[in-house]
Formats: C-alpha cells, sequence, structure tokens
C-alpha cells in the first residue's frame, strides 16, 4: 500500500496563496492517480481536483475551476495543490488521496483507497 503525508496547510489572509504538498511512499508513485479533497466544518469531504498518473488528464471540480492548480512530479513522489486567491470560504481540512485502479483520474471519494491525515487550511476575512 501507499502511504501519504500532506504538508503546507496553515492560516492565511483573504487574497493569500497557499501550496499544498502530499508526500507519497511505499509503492510506485507513478502507479497512482492522485486526488485532493476538501472537507469544510459540518460538511461532507468533497472533490477538489485530480490528476492521471501520467499527469496527463487533470480534472477540476465546478467550483474550484479557474482557482486551484494540481500537478504531480512522479520523481519526488508528490502531487501538489496551489491555490491563488484565497477566499474565507476555502477553509478546510484538505486531504490527499490515492489509488492505482485508474489510469485516468476519478471525482469520487470511494474511488481512492488511500488517504493521509489531512492539513487544515484556514482562510481569515
Amino acid at each position: 500500500q501507499v502511504q501519504l503525508v500532506e504538508s503546507g496547510g496553515g492560516l492565511v489572509q483573504a487574497g493569500g496563496s497557499l501550496r499544498l504538498s502530499c508526500i507519497a511512499s511505499g509503492r510506485t508513485f507513478s502507479n497512482y492517480a492522485m486526488a485532493w479533497f476538501r472537507q469544510a466544518p459540518g460538511k461532507e469531504r468533497e472533490f477538489a481536483a485530480a490528476i492521471s498518473r501520467s499527469g496527463a488528464s487533470i480534472g477540476y471540480a465546478d467550483i474550484v475551476k479557474g482557482r486551484f492548480t494540481i500537478s504531480r512530479d512522479n520523481a519526488k513522489n508528490a502531487v501538489y495543490l496551489q491555490r491563488n486567491t484565497l477566499e474565507p470560504a476555502a477553509t478546510a481540512v484538505y486531504y490527499c488521496a490515492a489509488d492505482r485502479r485508474w489510469t485516468s483520474y476519478r471525482t469520487a471519494v470511494t474511488d481512492y483507497d488511500y488517504w493521509g491525515q489531512g492539513t487544515q487550511v484556514t482562510v481569515s476575512s
């Protein structure tokens, strides 16, 4: 199995930027489709962005399109989520997820078998 560790969260003012990182270990990273989900207080976990094994296919949730950028570096076993122009509504725990069943990307929580512990992002107004 693969282990995932997120980092890069924190407290940021509205309008600021963050780059979240997720480092994988344990298996061949390039065999896994990767995704970022987020869970705001009192809400269900929701899809944000996903990327295929090679990085050739990328998908975003409609509500974040244009504001998130997902990327991966298979040589570093890493996937990233760049967030610019943050707003308070972006406050959530952000989770990295992985699955080796898919060559492309998927968007449902149930599509991913492996999860990180999450990193808190808090945006102050």
